[in-house]
């Protein structure tokens, strides 16, 4: 969340950051009228609570003297019950204060394009050949076919649809994947490997910025406040919830391999064949604890990271800088990859690499101590990104790598991982 301070004392830099995202300016207001009654409020509960404290120092004075301290105490009596009265009004502000402050997003940088939509996103660069073939590609549903490694009837049979069944090589090519890039982030580009909770509580989705806004899409089990992460983002961050870390044991660098889930609300028509969307899919995720003097320079160094997995797979991509009207709700700035699939003739998110400032750990309570001890705690700056996401990736590789009979060639870095140069038609 954005700092309150921030709001109350430059609201303009605030009404400009909901405009160039498409949001509702009113929110600005909704919020300084909410904050000034709070604060009158709590200025009109502590003035009630000093002359309570008069009023109870009285009644020992009175009693010190022989004197009759009735009138007193009624008058104590009537402060307190007043007291309660404002402690319950101001209760009530107080979550509605909390509540507005949720819904108001982050800042975009001011590097991030000022755009309306997808539409208005920034290429940076296109990285790797697409490939030329001499016959007509095929795409990753009729590959998965031919070499049995898709069954995504039986897969819906089971779940419904969105939920892929891999079988055979390609849940071997699912598996060497994740591994591959485990290993290539904890190896050689330096982060520590966690393994955490695919079930979260209500405080984490919070603390990442997915409750409240994007409840619709997320997975809540029946009667309890518990839900199925939508990416290790959620679990990872929140490992250092409510602590206060030491600045020179920062950056932290995590690694994660989760199933991810996602109802994808409001996506319903869209990118419904294949396995390009679906409510089931693994991933691979980067998230890192910085300094905010070093986030912007992280920022660079894990969309670094995420492409290293791309080109090593020799799959080729491009890189994209969201614009303000696409970027997300948490974001500060954010850098899409998208892979090549020449089968579907299109290209395929399978990263996105952000930056939230502050925003998450606002919202998540998570600081460092300066290396001065003297000075107080700060909150760290959050990232994270897929390094990278399935089954997009899987599709990328099939249909880059595929050969004219149906079989697809292994790339070369994942060979010993796969155990085989070629995934065959069997």
């Amino acid at each position: 969340m954005l700092d309150p301070k921030f709001i109350r004392e430059d609201p303009d830099a605030v009404r400009r950051s909901l405009e160039i995202r498409g949001d509702d300016v009113s929110l600005v207001d909704e919020f300084l009228s909410l904050d000034e009654a709070r604060r009158n409020k709590i200025q009109e509960v502590e003035e009630l609570k000093s002359e309570k404290n008069r009023a109870s120092k009285s009644i020992g004075e009175l009693i010190k003297k022989g004197e009759n301290a009735e009138a007193a105490k009624e008058e104590v009596k009537k402060l307190n019950e007043k007291i309660n009265e404002l402690d319950r009004e101001l209760k009530e502000i107080e979550a509605g204060f909390g509540g507005l402050l949720d819904t108001i997003p982050n800042i975009p940088h001011e590097s991030v394009p000022v755009g309306k939509d997808e539409t208005d996103n920034r290429l940076e660069k296109e990285e790797g050949s697409i490939p030329s073939f001499s016959f007509k590609p095929r795409d990753h549903i009729e590959l998965g076919q031919i070499t049995r490694t898709l069954d995504l009837e039986r897969g819906a049979k089971i779940a419904g649809s969105g939920f892929p069944l891999f079988t055979g090589a390609g849940a071997k090519l699912e598996r060497a994947l994740i591994n591959f890039m485990l290993d290539v982030h904890i190896r050689e580009h330096g982060y520590t490997e966690v393994f955490p909770p695919i079930i979260v509580n209500r405080n984490a989705m919070r603390g990442t910025g997915q409750l409240p806004k994007f409840e619709e899409d997320l997975y809540k089990i029946k009667d309890e406040e518990f839900f199925l992460i939508p990416t290790a983002e959620v679990p990872v961050t929140n490992i250092h919830m409510d602590e206060v870390l030491k600045e020179e044991d920062l950056p932290l660098y995590y690694t994660a391999y989760t199933a991810c889930f996602r109802k994808e609300a409001g996506s319903y028509g869209k990118d419904t064949r294949g396995i390009i969307r679906v409510h089931q899919f693994d991933k691979v995720e980067m998230v890192k604890f910085t300094t905010p003097e070093s986030s912007m320079e992280e920022l660079e160094k894990l969309l670094g990271d995420a492409e290293d997995i791309l080109q090593r797979l020799e799959v080729p991509y491009r890189v994209l800088t969201l614009c303000s009207g696409d970027i997300s709700f948490a974001a500060h700035k954010c850098y899409d990859i998208e892979v090549w699939a020449p089968g579907l003739d299109k290209w395929l998110e399978v990263s996105s690499c952000s930056v939230f400032s502050d925003f998450q750990a606002r919202r998540a309570n998570i600081k460092y101590q300066p290396k001065d001890r003297n000075e107080k705690a700060r909150f760290v700056h959050t990232l994270n990104g897929s390094g990278v996401a399935l089954p997009r990736l899987v599709i990328a590789v099939m249909e880059n790598h595929q050969n004219e009979d149906g079989s697809i060639k292994v790339p070369e870095a994942l060979r010993p991982y796969f155990g085989s140069d070629t995934i065959g038609t069997e």
